[in-house]
């Protein structure tokens, strides 16, 4: 498939913006007396959505339900939507806002997370009985989405990956979202063949896109509960946790559906381990020591995973000894 290097994609109830130049048309689709929630690095990125804002919250770093519960008690009075201009960090907290207020939100990604694609995430601290938000208005321009320097964009493409990866083996997979997700391997494995001093960013780009509408469409398992689990009780970055374990738990993806590995395969044109390898290598992420997590953290990682749920989405669900020995295999 070769997609428009520009696209407006109406999906339900959501309208998505791809392409460079795309930041072009955020007056038109955020509107007026929006609130903005972001960092230097969005601030310094795009600076007339900025200007533009009623309100600008800063979101410091952290876990998202704690920032969100934070911000929730100074969330100034909003008539527009909730717009987020970040990773994945900020989008999910904007997305927790919403959820937890009821205004609509919007996201422009400034990393490969995906995070805009999708209803997963954290609520705020304290906040029970409501579901998960997705952005109404999604702006990607390859630009800013794509913009990290190249170890933090292998990290995040890592991330994108295991997505597009994840998607097509879940007991949730249906063909649409598979298609996308392994358009998104494609995409990625091409992007980092030729000169890889020099990654297609666009093409970066528009997988993240893909692979987070598959992952929204068919939801996670091993992999993600894994790599989760290292940033929550490990202390890892996100993009980082995806890099180092992708080549492992793609590999005890692998043993459980050989028969739909063929096809994940022929989109990265070799085994998606190798792929994963490498981008992990380029992420500086080789091994769960690189990041700072001492040994002794695994253990309580295998416990904190094994009880979650989402394990019975790739079965059979791993128990604590094989997750024990995905990131003993990874440290």
């Amino acid at each position: 498939m070769t997609a428009p290097a520009t696209f407006t994609w109406q999906d339900g109830e959501r309208t998505i913006r791809f392409g460079r130049g795309a930041l072009a048309d955020a007056p038109s689709l955020l509107g007026e007396d929006y609130v903005l929630l972001t960092t230097a690095r969005g601030r310094d990125a795009a600076p007339d959505i900025v200007a533009g804002a009623a309100h600008v919250l800063d979101v410091r770093p952290g876990f998202v339900d704690e920032i969100s519960a934070e911000l929730l008690d100074d969330l100034p009075p909003v008539t527009g939507l909730l717009v987020a201009l970040g990773g994945g960090r900020v989008i999910d907290t904007a997305k927790a806002l919403a959820a937890a207020s009821g205004h609509p939100a919007a996201a422009i990604p400034t990393t490969l997370s995906a995070a805009e694609m999708t209803k997963v995430h954290r609520l705020p601290t304290g906040i029970i009985g409501v579901t998960g938000v997705r952005p109404r208005v999604v702006i990607n321009d390859p630009a800013i989405s794509a913009s990290q320097p190249d170890a933090e964009l292998a990290a995040s493409a890592a991330n994108s990956l295991a997505h597009a990866v994840e998607a097509p083996l879940t007991t949730l997979a249906s063909p649409v979202p598979t298609l996308a997700a392994l358009e998104a391997v494609h995409l990625t494995a091409n992007a980092y063949r030729g000169d890889v001093d020099a990654p297609d960013r666009d093409a970066l780009a528009l997988a993240a896109l893909l692979s987070g509408y598959a992952i929204d469409g068919a939801w996670y398992g091993l992999s993600h509960v894994c790599s989760q689990t290292l940033v929550r009780v490990g202390g890892a970055g996100h993009g980082q946790a995806n890099a180092v374990l992708l080549p492992h738990t793609a590999a005890a993806l692998r043993r459980r559906f050989p028969d739909r590995f063929g096809a994940i395969d022929r989109a990265a044109g070799e085994p998606v381990e190798a792929l994963a390898g490498r981008l992990a290598a380029r992420a500086h992420a080789a091994r769960i020591r690189d990041l700072g997590v001492p040994e002794e953290r695994l253990e309580a990682c295998a416990d904190a995973c094994v009880g979650r749920a989402e394990l019975h989405n790739t079965p059979p669900p791993a128990d604590r000894d094989e997750l024990l020995g995905i990131y003993r295999a990874a440290w």
